[in-house]
């Protein structure tokens, strides 16, 4: 199969790899030509911008947006749209609100697949969790791309029409949200209780069988490890909240108690103006999953 993919960033790079791994041929384009060049010398095809990347196809196009959600998505689809016919398909795996999905599915010409993708810089080996929506047939026609870069055949599904992907990706999120809290005011309690605990040891067993054992302890036992059982210089500062945001205002429209996600979230607002361990270790986790900046202690 020929895809082209958009924007190659961290995640984007795993696209193209993973794809090329696979046997497929592929398409790049980046503002970063550095960027670019670098996917050539992986065996990628450059491009010179989008519209050159378009034109790259005898057939229907396939094409894979890993552009930051908002903005930057709606730009590269008005420099595609020209390009783009009924038989072609775009995929957005970027992290865009499920409505602005529905809204660019309905505008498009093109079949419209919103992917939501779960799996950070460690799916560069193991691949992503992907959540699709969009019409049937497209989601047929890219799942030898979607074997490829999922973990597999069960490593991605079509879960409904324009705007389920990123739905069901913002719920994953706010769990996620949840998930970290519980295990910082954990580590919290034991950190400031009445043993002096190597708190590496702890989330070390408790990966061993426990009813808690997860990955993101797996990233608690890293984060100890790397930084010690106080968390060194990490500071308390939770970075992010889009996601979260947008999965307790549809749980208000829906009527839906969520009071886990929502303290969550609070709790990450709350970082940046007072201290608390548990905000320190899910500042440090964010590194552990998606390798984004650690906030440290001046």
């Amino acid at each position: 199969m020929r895809v082209g993919v958009i924007g190659l960033g961290r995640m984007g790079r795993i696209v193209v790899d993973r794809l090329l791994d696979a046997g497929h041929d592929v398409v790049t384009y980046d503002i970063d030509p550095d960027a670019v060049a670098a996917t050539a010398d992986r065996g990628a095809e450059p491009a010179d911008g989008l519209s050159d990347l378009a034109e790259r196809f005898d057939g229907g196009k396939r094409i894979w947006l890993m552009v930051p959600a908002g903005d930057p998505v709606d730009a590269a689809l008005d420099d595609l749209r020209p390009h783009l016919d009924g038989d072609d398909v775009v995929v957005d795996g970027g992290n865009s609100h499920f409505e602005a999905s529905i809204r660019r599915a309905e505008s498009l010409d093109a079949a419209y697949l919103d992917c939501g993708t779960s799996g950070g810089p460690a799916a560069a080996d193991q691949g992503f969790s992907m959540m699709v929506g969009g019409p049937e047939w497209a989601y047929d026609e890219l799942v030898p791309a979607f074997d490829a870069v999922a973990t597999g055949p069960d490593g991605h599904a079509r879960m409904g029409p324009a705007g389920s992907g990123h739905y069901v990706k913002m719920v994953h999120n706010g769990i996620e949200y949840a998930l970290m809290q519980a295990y910082g005011e954990g580590f919290e309690l034991l950190a400031a209780g009445r043993y002096d605990l190597d708190l590496e040891a702890v989330a070390g067993v408790w990966n061993e069988g426990s009813v808690i054992r997860s990955w993101l302890l797996e990233l608690c036992e890293e984060a100890f490890r790397e930084e010690g059982s106080d968390l060194g210089d990490v500071a308390d500062r939770i970075e992010g909240g889009s996601t979260g945001t947008w999965t307790v205002e549809e749980a208000m429209a829906q009527e839906v108690p969520v009071p886990l996600i929502h303290a969550a979230l609070a709790e990450r607002f709350g970082s940046r103006a007072e201290e608390r361990f548990s905000r320190r270790l899910c500042n440090r986790l964010r590194y552990g999953f998606g390798r984004h900046e650690v906030p440290r202690r001046e």
